[in-house]
């Protein structure tokens, strides 16, 4: 059985499909701001250096979705603050 909390939350709740087959969208359980979303893979890649263009397509799905200015943020390792093992980009929406 996996532990990693994005499978199993991809298994469980609910979330949106975007325009990008294979890539979901979802609140994060401590949005930073309102819109804050995560774009994930349905499958797991641990980070966004396993599998590049994978790791495209979701920056890919999440540029598509914003609107305005905005953060684009992906980690690599615990060193650089990544705390779920399952590549992820946040968009964190910015506003004066």
């Amino acid at each position: 059985m996996t532990t990693c909390p994005f499978c199993l939350r991809l298994g469980r709740f609910q979330y949106e499909k975007t325009s990008v087959e294979g890539v979901v969208r979802f609140e994060p359980l401590n949005p930073v701001t309102p819109g804050h979303m995560l774009f994930v893979p349905f499958l797991h890649y641990q980070d966004a250096l396993e599998y590049p263009r994978r790791t495209a397509q979701v920056m890919e799905s999440a540029a598509e979705y914003a609107d305005g200015p905005c953060n684009l943020i992906t980690s690599v390792g615990s060193e650089a603050t990544q705390t779920v093992f399952h590549l992820h980009v946040h968009l964190v929406p910015r506003r004066w």
